[in-house]
């Protein structure tokens, strides 16, 4: 590894002191439920887990390892045990269509066509 191929942080022979490895950056709200400490390192607010979730503390380089591995991760887990990845996006379609019920008859809609007409023929 070239000295620009280095990842951000502390070299290695720099001296070792908890609070300035476990502190992570002030955290910034992200949403009701959702925070973030470094840039795209989103997380669930911890005060809304302390009950069911025990909290650890760990050094903020290996939040950053983390966070740098996640799509080779990703990536490595559909390999092996993914035959279809599914989107959210395509969940939450399913959801909000389960959500609506089945298709009213009655209703018109963009498919339906006059009865009438030359296409009913």
């Amino acid at each position: 590894m070239s000295g620009t191929d280095q990842p951000a942080g502390p070299a290695a022979t720099a001296p070792y002191r908890f609070a300035e490895q476990h502190t992570p950056p002030p955290a910034l709200r992200a949403s009701e439920v959702a925070q973030t400490t470094f840039e795209h390192v989103y997380e669930v607010d911890p005060r809304l887990m302390q009950e069911h979730v025990l909290q650890q503390v760990f050094p903020n380089w290996d939040t950053l390892r983390i966070m740098r591995s996640r799509h080779d991760h990703l990536a490595w887990m559909h390999r092996h045990f993914a035959e279809t990845v599914v989107t959210g996006s395509q969940i939450l379609a399913e959801v909000e269509a389960e959500a609506a019920g089945p298709p009213n008859p009655q209703v018109s809609g963009p498919e339906a066509g006059p009865i009438d007409g030359p296409e009913a023929r």
